[in-house]
């Protein structure tokens, strides 16, 4: 993969953020944190979690912001104060993202897991993984909408966003 790709990952993560927080934000309490049988819960617990795990690897990227201890923390209860920590970590990705070069996806990054196991990977392996897994929590955040409220959140498919569609601006 191209720096123009993770580049392009990383806007569109925020632009799949932005539909997805816009049906969570619209929602009643009792849907937001109904238990779905996600990994983390509900759609509260699956959007904490992405965050976090965001901040553990941007903290391990660049030695700078939040690293929580646990992968299934609560960093904020309410889901606004949630929604602006998301916009703003998106924000740091894609401004983390735009700093490296080509040259810079082969370099071995160090690292310590969270049981504290040092690691070293390449930074194209960690990038790939870290949008990954955005996707894949990003997923089950969307089942969790469409559960507790019976109806289809908007589409997050990448070619919706190749063709332009726009990001909802969140009232928050």
């Amino acid at each position: 993969m191209s720096m123009e790709n993770f580049r392009q990952l990383a806007d569109y993560n925020h632009w799949a953020n932005c539909r997805l927080y816009e049906v969570a934000l619209a929602m009643s309490e009792e849907q937001y944190r109904r238990p779905t049988g996600v990994f983390f819960g509900s759609l509260h617990g699956t959007l904490n979690h992405l965050l976090l795990t965001d901040r553990v690897w941007l903290k391990r990227l660049t030695g700078e912001g939040e690293h929580p201890s646990r992968l299934d923390a609560i960093l904020f209860e309410d889901r606004c104060e949630l929604a602006r920590a998301r916009m703003a970590e998106d924000a740091r990705l894609k401004r983390v993202i735009a700093g490296y070069g080509a040259d810079d996806l082969g370099k071995a990054v160090s690292y310590q897991t969270m049981a504290g196991k040092p690691q070293q990977q390449p930074l194209q392996d960690i990038l790939l993984h870290l949008f990954n897994h955005q996707t894949h929590h990003r997923g089950q955040a969307h089942a969790c909408c469409s559960i507790v409220t019976g109806s289809e959140p908007p589409s997050l498919d990448l070619i919706l966003f190749h063709r332009g569609v726009p990001a909802p601006t969140l009232a928050i």
